[in-house]
């Protein structure tokens, strides 16, 4: 599938606006509108190095593969645990990223209003389909307010399925990344191990259907286990 097809953007065009969305920390008008709702804490967990002991040389690991069409994606700082993200699972049940513990996620949050976002959603669909496992899979958090209605009527009409609904209708989650300095705007995309350790980090679109993507995510599977 073409950059072009999925996201109706040529590749140089895609690459320069993520990049870009990486670089602009004070432009996140760009892609979202703010709010001081949901469950975010006031305070920002300090890193704590130790809980990641492998992150480091994981992140150095799939480095070479940050390229192409997602060459925004960047290693952080400091590999560390992120505080509790709070999010409806499809049953509706609150979830936090320690339920996925053993798995490798990328975990985007998307809006229905985020034009990027909404143009976004049929590569990660297509990256799930392709690579989801039990070793691996695409979280998708939307954060539209309200009700579910416009999410999903969304989802249907793009024959986005391969997802499994992931929802926070209070933005907690975006305020809490926000407050770590990692979302800058919206789309955001994280890149965990199965240790729930941070590992790269991306603001703005990519093509998740790409080789480049794919090479991506099956090096960080590739990476051994503790």
């Amino acid at each position: 599938m073409s950059v072009k097809k999925t996201l109706g953007l040529p590749a140089g065009k895609l690459i320069a606006i993520a990049g870009l969305a990486g670089l602009l920390a004070g432009g996140a008008a760009i892609y979202v509108k703010e709010s001081l709702s949901g469950n975010a804490t006031g305070a920002v967990a300090s890193a704590d190095p130790a809980a990641c002991p492998l992150a480091a040389a994981r992140a150095e690991a799939i480095t070479p593969f940050s390229k192409g069409q997602v060459a925004a994606m960047r290693t952080v700082d400091e590999h560390r645990p992120l505080p509790e993200l709070v999010f409806d699972g499809p049953d509706g049940k609150k979830k936090t990223i320690a339920d996925f513990a053993g798995k490798t996620l990328l975990v985007n949050l998307w809006a229905t209003w985020c034009v990027p976002c909404r143009e976004e959603m049929p590569a990660l669909n297509a990256l799930e389909k392709d690579l989801g496992s039990d070793r691996f899979e695409v979280v998708a958090i939307n954060i539209d307010t309200g009700d579910d209605e416009k999410p999903k009527t969304f989802l249907d009409e793009t024959k986005v399925h391969e997802l499994a609904y992931y929802r926070d209708a209070s933005m907690g989650v975006f305020n809490t990344l926000k407050k770590e300095g990692l979302a800058f705007g919206l789309p955001v995309t994280l890149l965990m191990d199965d240790k729930g350790c941070l590992i790269s980090a991306m603001n703005g679109p990519a093509a998740w259907d790409s080789e480049d993507a794919k090479a991506l995510i099956n090096a960080a599977l590739a990476v051994p286990k503790s």
